[in-house]
């Protein structure tokens, strides 16, 4: 595999592979294979891909030297009354990251969580939020980049980024 990749704004047509990132992310661990259908189709990840692209929505996408799609990251502006795993509060976006497994640890992760979040501050955002697993080893990446946790759930942690 060669390492080299390039990040492009996602567009409307990206939804699908979105789709595809949420069940990366949400079967993180090895051997956690849920199928993609019931990732989607529960409510629970549903909400940050139906209808994309909204208004609010941004995103970016990395491809591989093909130009075939091996991460994105992207952020929604979700509501009070259906919020997301990582909601802190309205009028702060909650990020969405995935990498597909024989890319990760190459830095499309950090790369594409760099330029969202840059992105995000350019757009007026004071802050960034994401949810994450215990044990998921994301996290250490969210600590390096600046993520801090500010609450606690079940089995989870929610953690915010200042961007200005």
């Amino acid at each position: 595999m060669a390492s080299s990749f390039r990040i492009r704004p996602a567009v409307a047509a990206d939804g699908a592979f979105l789709g595809d990132m949420v069940v990366e992310a949400a079967n993180w661990r090895q051997g956690g294979a849920r199928p993609r259908h019931e990732v989607i189709g529960g409510d629970d990840h549903r909400r940050y891909v139906a209808g994309w692209m909204r208004p609010g929505d941004a995103g970016f996408v990395a491809e591989d030297a093909n130009g075939e799609p091996v991460g994105a990251a992207w952020y929604r502006m979700l509501p009070r009354d259906d919020p997301g795993f990582g909601y802190v509060g309205t009028g702060v976006p909650e990020l969405i990251i995935g990498v597909r497994p024989i890319w990760r640890a190459h830095g499309v992760g950090r790369a594409l969580l760099q330029r969202l979040c840059e992105h995000a501050g350019a757009h007026g955002f004071a802050r960034i939020s994401l949810s994450v697993e215990r044990g998921n080893f994301a996290s250490t990446l969210y600590r390096s980049e600046g993520f801090a946790v500010t609450q606690s759930g079940s089995g989870r942690d929610t953690m915010v980024k200042r961007l200005r």
